[in-house]
């Protein structure tokens, strides 16, 4: 039997509606973490759905850091005036302000890397391996696996969050599209640093 506090507990950790905890909670048999993996797939979900939607409205965040030598403008949209003046969104635009200012992307997605970026990054790979003995196809699978892995360490949304490293910038957005019910993208952003 699925209890009130089991609810609200799972409710207080996801934000989620009480009846959809409620529901994965049944659909799981009272295993918490069950739930919260529906939840986490389910918020997926709903945010792919979401993604096609138009943002239009927003705000813009500027967040200075303590030290005074880091700034950061971003411009975080969603679809409707209501959400953009919601707390939660508010909250959300402030923490990937930090976030931009603390682990300094390049670019919001793997995307948006121009070509020539990723070509003077292989360049640098294939003459690391030119006077190995390995063959060309592992030697090409390596670069591959290190493109990839520079592709996240520069884009803000492919970054672990900086205040919970066991979700992405991404995942973070995601999380929060299937609890505001909007789409949510970042638009833009510009850091400073001294």
């Amino acid at each position: 039997m699925i209890t009130a506090e089991q609810v609200k507990k799972l409710r207080d950790q996801t934000g989620v509606s009480m009846m959809e905890c409620k529901r994965a909670l049944e659909q799981s048999n009272g295993d918490y973490d069950k739930a919260l993996e529906f939840l986490k797939l389910k918020s997926k979900d709903v945010a792919l759905k979401k993604s096609e939607r138009e943002a239009k409205q927003g705000i813009i965040e500027a967040y200075i850091h303590s030290n005074g030598k880091i700034g950061v403008l971003l411009e975080l949209n969603c679809e409707t005036d209501f959400v953009a003046r919601n707390q939660e969104f508010k909250e959300l635009a402030h923490d990937l302000a930090m976030h931009i200012a603390g682990m300094d992307p390049k670019y919001i997605s793997p995307e948006d890397i121009p070509e020539e970026v990723i070509e003077t990054e292989k360049i640098i790979y294939e003459k690391q391996f030119a006077d190995t003995d390995k063959p060309k196809k592992v030697i090409d699978q390596i670069i591959d696996g290190k493109i990839k892995k520079f592709s996240q360490e520069i884009c803000l949304l492919t970054q672990p969050f900086v205040k919970n490293s066991d979700i992405t910038v991404k995942e973070l957005i995601e999380e929060k599209i299937a609890k505001l019910g909007e789409n949510i993208k970042i638009r833009r952003f510009v850091r400073y640093e001294l």
